[in-house]
């Protein structure tokens, strides 16, 4: 995939990234997270972790969760995560339990999966979107801002710019689209102009390779495939012969 570039929010930012890579960060949270045998309780609408002060310095910056208020009791921090995190340190990572804030008993992953399914049907394909970028190593956040599903940032949100816009497609079949945020060339148009104005590059997310009766298994994601397109306004006006090839250009 060829990128425009980061956009680091400070001088040297770049290096501080480069001497402190999110792939190491993501090791150092696994092994904090499993060794103290963390436990996320679950109210039956979100999902909250009480952290002491290395795992909350961790969790910001993997950029996981957001913190929510902080006690006097050992600098403790409470940190609130969504469902594609949830989801994603309790089955990829394997470094959390998950238990029920009413009756205090562990939640299994069929459960978990089965309480996510039922917030939203379609939660497979974005975990499974979710899933594909963060082991890839980008910081994946909300896009409701700007009317995507998710941004994807090189390093923490507070050191670069997000360069992507991600959008998820379902596919029936390879090339057809069954759902998503593009249907015609308006919506199409529409994305274009609001990512381009915050300076992101539109990547579509094409999810396939599955049988829709399939989403309530766990194991439909080893089925999916994912197929990454990105979508850039053509200058009419830019020569190409006068643009640069970087040839050292990074792949999603």
């Amino acid at each position: 995939m060829e990128l425009s570039g980061p956009r680091w929010k400070g001088k040297d930012f770049s290096n501080l990234a480069k001497s402190n890579p999110i792939s190491q960060i993501i090791t150092q949270l696994k092994s904090s997270l499993s060794s103290s045998k963390t436990t996320v309780v679950f109210d039956g609408t979100n999902f909250y972790l009480k952290t002491l002060p290395f795992q909350t310095y961790l969790l910001n910056c993997a950029s996981f969760g957001r913190e929510i208020f902080k006690t006097s009791e050992k600098d403790e921090q409470h940190f609130v995560f969504d469902s594609e995190e949830t989801f994603y340190l309790f089955h990829e990572l394997k470094c959390i339990n998950v238990i029920s804030r009413e009756n205090r008993t562990q939640i299994s992953e069929g459960e978990l999966w089965n309480h996510m399914r039922s917030k939203n049907e379609l939660f497979p394909v974005f975990y499974k979107a979710y899933s594909h970028l963060r082991n890839k190593n980008w910081v994946v956040k909300s896009g409701h801002n700007y009317q995507v599903d998710f941004v994807a940032y090189r390093h923490h949100p507070a050191l670069v710019h997000a360069e992507y816009g991600v959008v998820v497609d379902l596919e029936r079949e390879r090339g057809e689209r069954k759902w998503g945020r593009i249907r015609n060339l308006d919506d199409l148009g529409g994305l274009i102009r609001i990512c381009n104005g915050v300076a992101k590059t539109i990547l579509v997310l094409g999810i396939w390779g599955f049988d829709e009766n399939d989403l309530g298994c766990l194991n439909c994601l080893e089925k999916m495939i994912v197929d990454e397109r990105t979508i850039t306004r053509w200058v009419a006006s830019q020569s190409r012969e006068l643009c640069e090839i970087n040839e050292n250009d990074d792949e999603l």
